[in-house]
């Protein structure tokens, strides 16, 4: 729990997953995470916040931009709102696009400002709250765990080192519901699962801990990005199905065929057990050094 500034929450209970990249030299090429694997309910705390109607997702699609009143406490804004700094500690950097985001939408930002002596570092999501309707005296420190447990917000912590001065940083939600990200050129990868559909949804982001100033940016404008930045097109990550039994838990696309030396976990595809392998080769789950990867025959490694 968060008791002292420059300390990290952990995440909560729930499901594990590996999220694997290299973004260059000396960043985070691996990171276990835990997420939520639930709804959380409304929280009738949020005074004034109320969720919109299906009508309110009609806007047309202007230009991403920050909401210039919901904001948290630490925010400033330039006059275009386009960039948000921290001003002060670690926390009370919640922000909110001022338009609804469509499935499949690109988010795009440039970190502008890292701040080393703090931990941990910029979070990004989704949420059904209204800004419009969100009184700014009412949002909490964190977006996660806070704004998650206080309303129907879906949002994830960047991997470690992954969003330094300098950074792109694109965040989107697939029409089944995962939240997406990717650095730079680097991979895509899921930072979550389980963001409820059906109504309109407002990025929001949360200015925190070693992330001090992020700008958005226009991800049509070539030239705001860099020349090596990769831009993946709408919904052709194609996410197909495990081809049987348990599907793998980094790609989410291949069914786990293969059995971890010596820990004996069984929850990866060949191609991302051999990755995990060459890189770390440590367990994504209980982090044992890894021997050898294993095609999986059940019953020939212990079940965890």
């Amino acid at each position: 729990m968060l008791g002292l500034e420059g300390t990290c929450r952990p995440a909560h209970p729930g499901f594990l997953f590996y999220a694997w990249g290299h973004q260059g030299p000396g960043r985070a090429r691996g990171v276990l995470w835990t997420l939520p694997s639930r709804p959380v309910p409304e929280d009738p705390r949020l005074m004034g916040a109320q969720l919109s109607s299906k009508t309110d997702a009609a806007a047309p699609c202007k230009a991403l931009r920050f909401h210039a009143k919901a904001k948290g406490a630490q925010v400033r804004l330039d006059a275009k709102g386009s960039i948000a700094r921290r001003c002060a500690t670690f926390c009370d950097g919640i922000v909110f696009s001022q338009r609804p985001v469509r499935p499949g939408e690109r988010v795009v930002l440039r970190v502008l400002e890292h701040e080393d002596r703090w931990h941990g570092g910029l979070r990004v999501g989704f949420t059904r709250l209204d800004p419009a309707r969100v009184p700014a005296a009412s949002l909490p420190p964190f977006v996660c765990p806070d704004l998650e447990e206080q309303s129907s917000t879906w949002a994830a912590m960047l991997p470690e080192g992954c969003a330094l001065a300098g950074d792109v940083v694109r965040f989107w939600v697939s029409r089944r519901g995962r939240l997406f990200a990717a650095v730079n050129a680097g991979p895509w990868f899921l930072l979550r699962t389980g963001v409820l559909l059906g109504a309109p949804l407002w990025a929001v982001m949360d200015v925190y801990g070693t992330t001090k100033t992020i700008q958005l940016l226009d991800p049509t404008a070539s030239a705001l990005l860099p020349a090596t930045a990769w831009v993946p097109r709408e919904e052709t990550l194609s996410e197909p199905e495990a081809a049987a039994g348990e599907e793998c838990t980094i790609c989410f696309q291949h069914a786990a065929n293969t059995c971890l030396i010596p820990c004996g976990h069984t929850h990866f595809c060949s191609d991302c057990a051999w990755r995990v392998f060459s890189d770390t080769a440590k367990c994504p789950v209980c982090r044992w050094e890894m021997e050898a990867v294993a095609p999986l025959v059940w019953g020939s490694c212990s079940e965890n």
